[in-house]
């Protein structure tokens, strides 16, 4: 049994095609079997929501009379930089962008109550926002400060653009030290007072696709709220990940660089985030639908929380001093149970990211494709993946002599 991507996509257009989201079909294949399920069902629709660092908005706001040249100079909005180095008028803000007289750590921990990712938020809202922008200006471009409120609306191109997404699982983060520790995983209390971890497990996209057989560039997705497209593997994509017998990472494996219109975008699924003591970020959601092409694509769509571990690290010591010490592993249904243990200790979880929410996405992406709003796209080319030889490196170090 096979098909292909237009046959379903004939199916979408017609009201015929038989959707479920990434809980559902678990237990539709336990009761069908596999071989049932994969004739009836057409596509599985996943979801995450959850901070997401490696994120920006490209913006190209017009030309303003006289000419301004933006490159080269300085552009704020609301305080928050943009990069310049593009040309005249395009510009480029970043989630973890902070204004300039933001304290950041020098009273730690700090607050960073407002970033790039707020920002982005805000216009994706509608909301009026305040440009500052100085130039040394030129012959064709002479004009040297700018000073405007703009809206979303009034540009003429702005696009969502994150170089890395959805991590195909991540570590769970505690702390063995004496003290109270910030981190991008949240508040890590002393002596294993607690554990992190972020992830929306059976529900997350590439749990769903382990081996990227059916994602790639050109995949169209749920995208903070509107439609948006892989673009390419994300940074630090790793495939090389070990994996369990049904092929799961067991560490931070797959990634996605995502692109989309933001003008399409909502609030409700990008939201500008504070973490104490670390930064500002987005939280961003995602939908993937996995075309279920075979029975194989089918099965791994199966995966349950219990199927997947996840590495637990100390922040406190093994990850600043990038040290792939473990001390453990731990499987999501382990975490979702609200406590793990770890050197024989009871540990508290917490989740940084929303499971009801991801869910909430892989239902929208659902019922989109159930009314025909929603088409799949052939992938030009698949991601990267096992056979690839892609791997993560640290950096290699060459002292700079004077």
């Amino acid at each position: 049994m096979a098909k292909t991507i237009a046959e379903i996509n004939e199916k979408i257009k017609k009201g015929q095609a038989v959707v479920f989201n990434a809980e559902e079909i678990i237990d539709f294949a336990r009761n069908k079997g596999i071989k049932e399920a994969a004739k009836e069902v057409d596509v599985v629709t996943t979801g995450t929501f959850g901070i997401m660092c490696s994120s920006g908005a490209f913006f190209n706001i017009g030309h303003a009379k006289p000419r301004i040249k933006l490159g080269g100079g300085r552009t704020f909005f609301n305080d928050v930089p943009a990069y310049t180095g593009l040309a005249a008028v395009d510009l480029f803000l970043g989630a973890n962008a902070l204004p300039d007289d933001d304290p950041r750590n020098r009273i730690h921990p700090g607050e960073f109550n407002y970033g790039g990712g707020h920002v982005i938020e805000e216009l994706v809202a509608g909301k009026d926002v305040r440009l500052v922008a100085s130039a040394y200006g030129t012959d064709c471009y002479p004009r040297k400060k700018l000073e405007t409120w703009i809206n979303i609306k009034d540009m003429n191109q702005a696009t969502l653009f994150n170089i890395r997404n959805a991590y195909q699982n991540y570590n769970v983060a505690v702390n063995t030290s004496n003290k109270t520790i910030y981190t991008y995983m949240g508040v890590l209390k002393p002596k294993l007072g607690n554990a992190n971890y972020s992830s929306a497990g059976q529900l997350s996209p590439l749990f769903n696709d382990p081996f990227y057989k059916t994602v790639g560039i050109g995949t169209k997705i749920f995208l903070g709220g509107g439609t948006g497209y892989v673009a390419w593997h994300g940074t630090q994509h790793n495939p090389d990940a070990p994996r369990t017998e049904k092929g799961i990472p067991k560490d931070g494996a797959g990634t996605l660089a995502v692109i989309g219109d933001l003008k399409q975008m909502s609030p409700k699924w990008l939201v500008g985030t504070s973490v104490m003591g670390y930064g500002c970020s987005i939280t961003v959601g995602i939908g993937l639908p996995i075309p279920i092409l075979n029975e194989e694509i089918l099965e791994y769509t199966t995966i349950t929380d219990a199927d997947i571990y996840a590495p637990v690290i100390d922040y406190s010591d093994a990850f600043p001093n990038l040290r792939s010490d473990k001390m453990g592993e731990v499987t999501y249904a382990e975490l979702k149970s609200g406590k793990i243990k770890v050197k024989g200790q009871d540990v508290p979880t917490a989740s940084r990211s929303s499971y009801p929410k991801a869910l909430e996405i892989a239902n929208v992406l659902k019922e989109w494709i159930d009314k025909g709003k929603f088409l799949l796209t052939e992938p030009v080319e698949l991601l990267p993946g096992v056979e690839s030889g892609v791997k993560m490196k640290p950096l290699k170090e060459r002292p700079i002599e004077d």
